[in-house]
């Protein structure tokens, strides 16, 4: 139990630099970063982009990126949130002004994550250079969800497994039909 304990003593830790940490430009870039991955908006947007301008590449990549951040969202949301409740970080470490958007589902794993990195994930094969693009988002959202004191690092990196997991199952779904198929 001991590895256990270490484990939830350093995600508490990270935890709490994390948050509120980093420059006056950090504090400011942050509630736009969240309120672009709030429903995922920036996945759907982009995803519409994508389809406007990308011609057949931009219509598989977008086709493939809804299709995993939707399945990512079943999976986090819907499975795993249900099955390991976690309390989010201490009201305390959260600076005042960010208190009011905090949500009061299960903080482990992170949603927003998940549909991110499953989003990247699948447009990745499809158009690396949107890909690119995505992960960098991806990232950014990941970080601005520890920061703003939603979650621990932990709920983090799960959310990301997870998202990265829904990306793969979307990708190989068609072969796995065909070879069911068969």
């Amino acid at each position: 139990m001991g590895a256990r304990a270490d484990l939830h003593d350093g995600d508490r830790l990270l935890a709490r630099r994390a948050i509120g940490w980093g420059p006056p430009w950090v504090r400011r870039a942050a509630p736009v970063v969240q309120e672009a991955a709030e429903h995922t908006k920036l996945w759907w947007a982009t995803a519409g982009a994508m389809v406007a301008f990308g011609a057949w590449r931009g219509r598989v990549a977008a086709a493939a990126g809804v299709a995993a951040m939707a399945t990512a969202q079943v999976l986090s949301n819907a499975i795993a949130k249900p099955l390991y409740r976690r309390c989010r970080p201490p009201q305390e470490w959260v600076p005042s002004e960010e208190l009011k958007e905090r949500p009061d589902s299960s903080s482990f794993p992170s949603g927003h994550t998940a549909a991110a990195f499953a989003f990247a994930g699948a447009v990745a094969p499809v158009w690396p250079a949107a890909g690119a693009a995505c992960g960098v988002s991806a990232v950014l959202v990941a970080a601005e969800r520890v920061h703003s004191g939603a979650h621990y690092p932990s709920d983090v990196a799960a959310g990301g497994v997870i998202g990265l997991a829904a990306a793969a199952l979307v990708r190989g779904a068609p072969y796995l039909l065909r070879l069911r198929v068969l």
